[in-house]
């Protein structure tokens, strides 16, 4: 089946919630004895804090889906909600944001996935509890229009089936898959994933996320090699790790380093583009990944080169950070491509490969 003319760019899959984020102003950092950062606070006590805002139809494929929204595609997003007053509330919010909402399942009996987000300074920690939905792909995608790509993300850990069952729909129908897997999602491992991997045009990870995924395939001995010879070329080790992720089945893959910034590797050609320089202090670093990862999928589904793409994601995340949520920063078109043009001079992709 030829991917012309379909309803949907870009349609986003994974787990939707609601993210109540309180900012803290009496808690302090510490690293216990394995060098692990705890946030601490008064235990038993009344602790103050500054401030606290409930920000809606947010998570890593809401997230995607509302940035590509935003950039002028056409977006939607299939997901789960419960028959409760939040998830109706969760779904309006979606479709105040211009975003598709025909693939969203209400299920009987069920919770709207709803977080708490503690914001100490620019990071966050975040209590999390996540409802047992039950995905049916089948039923999702009965009577409903192929979409170009989708966009596929976090989901509960009662969803193997799912998988298999997305990489077969993806390959059956001519849609291309941009992947960003979830925590669940990595510790499955490779092998358990396999036909995810090799269905994905793209795929999306920072550097320690893809040591943890190529350490089963690889071996611990060659990620720590891998460390240990390039010790002082960071560069060396993210190409290192980019190449060996590709033969894994991603046509695409690209990885973030945070202030490294980011690499993108089509097994032709290689390239970094650094950090778009923050205009002030991050506010807040939740959606960061999303944002650049929705953004650099949006940018080839628009015609985009790999190195113009490459520099369109880290705009949106500069911007994403400079807001509460991983949605309110979130840039139109028109604004990204400002940004675009008015970067620095070093703000460049290079070619690495």
């Amino acid at each position: 089946m030829e991917n012309t003319d379909r309803e949907l760019d870009f349609l986003a899959i994974g787990d939707i919630v609601n993210d109540d984020f309180v900012a803290l102003r009496d808690a302090r950092v510490f690293e216990d004895r394995d060098g692990v950062s705890m946030l601490a606070m008064r235990f038993g006590d009344k602790i103050p804090y500054k401030e606290r805002e409930l920000i809606m139809a947010v998570g890593n494929s809401p997230n995607g889906a509302t940035s590509a929204t935003r950039l002028g595609l056409r977006a939607g997003i299939m997901t789960h909600v419960g028959d409760d007053e939040m998830g109706a509330k969760t779904i309006q919010a979606l479709k105040d944001r211009g975003v598709n909402t025909e693939f969203i399942t209400t299920e009987a009996g069920k919770t709207t996935n709803y977080h708490f987000v503690l914001r100490y300074k620019a990071e966050r920690t975040i209590l999390i509890k996540h409802e047992d939905y039950a995905y049916n792909l089948a039923a999702q995608t009965e009577n409903k229009p192929l979409p170009k790509w989708i966009y596929f993300s976090s989901v509960g850990e009662d969803s193997m089936q799912y998988h298999h069952d997305i990489a077969q729909w993806v390959k059956e129908n001519d849609i291309k898959m941009a992947f960003q897997p979830g925590t669940f999602q990595i510790k499955l491992g490779y092998e358990t994933l396999k036909d995810i991997y090799e269905a994905s045009e793209l795929f999306f990870c920072n550097v320690e996320e893809a040591e943890r995924i190529l350490e089963p395939v690889l071996g611990e001995s060659t990620i720590d090699s891998n460390r240990e010879k390039n010790i002082n070329d960071r560069k060396a080790q993210v190409v290192f790790l980019i190449q060996e992720m590709r033969k894994l089945g991603p046509n695409i893959v690209c990885i973030t380093d945070g202030p490294g910034g980011a690499y993108a590797f089509d097994g032709t050609d290689g390239w970094h583009i650094p950090m778009y320089p923050d205009p002030a202090t991050p506010v807040d670093r939740t959606g960061a990944g999303d944002s650049f990862s929705s953004t650099f999928t949006s940018a080839l589904i628009m015609g985009k080169t790999l190195d113009e793409a490459l520099r369109w994601g880290p705009i949106n995340s500069m911007s994403v950070v400079q807001h509460v949520g991983a949605q309110a920063g979130l840039l139109e078109r028109a604004q990204l491509e400002q940004h675009l043009a008015d970067a620095p001079a070093e703000y460049k992709a290079e070619k690495l490969i």
